[in-house]
């Protein structure tokens, strides 16, 4: 898939949203990426995750280790396509922990599957997660880089789309957006 083919599922969806949106990382957008909408139906989660896959390729994760809840989704297709182990991150007062008795061995080959990359915080405490646990992490493949370049954490990223995405501070709105009410779609 190519990204104007990322991009038409998004939108056939009705996962690419336009309007005034204050994203995670706390600034304001005219475009909000809801990929849980484009992630309902199994065909379509298919199709993403082995265009992933395909990106990353040759490289050969033993695990998939993804944020939840945004790369909780594609992270498993990812995973389920190079038939290999899928664990994940949650948030336990506001930081992501590995729970639930999962765990990462020294020099293990990590993958980090992740829905939307605006400022990179969720794939920065995964990747210190994953290096506390002496991981060998091959990468971060990731649906929407929208963080016009701007995020590098150390390591490969790989994206189906990468899209030059305007976003405001809080103080510094544009007077089109101060005059639409603001939404908070993604966890709310």
């Amino acid at each position: 898939m190519n990204s104007s083919e990322v991009l038409d599922v998004f939108r056939k969806t009705n996962a690419l949203l336009d309007g005034h949106f204050i994203l995670r990382s706390g600034r304001h957008s005219r475009q909000f990426f809801q990929c849980a909408k484009a992630l309902q139906q199994m065909p379509t989660v298919e199709k993403l995750g082995k265009a992933l896959m395909e990106k990353v390729l040759p490289a050969q994760p033993d695990t998939v280790l993804a944020p939840a809840m945004g790369g909780l989704v594609i992270g498993q297709e990812v995973a389920r396509q190079f038939g290999c182990r899928f664990i994940f991150l949650e948030k336990v007062d506001g930081v992501l922990e590995l729970r639930r008795g999962f765990s990462m061995e020294e020099g293990e080959k990590v993958l980090i599957v992740e829905d939307v990359v605006t400022r990179g915080g969720r794939v920065t405490e995964t990747i210190n997660i994953a290096r506390h646990h002496q991981a060998d992490i091959l990468g971060a493949a990731i649906l929407v880089d929208r963080s016009n370049g701007e995020v590098d954490p150390g390591i490969p990223i790989f994206s189906l789309i990468r899209m030059k995405v305007e976003t405001f501070s809080p103080d510094n709105l544009p007077e089109d957006l101060k005059a639409i009410p603001t939404m908070k779609p993604g966890s709310s």
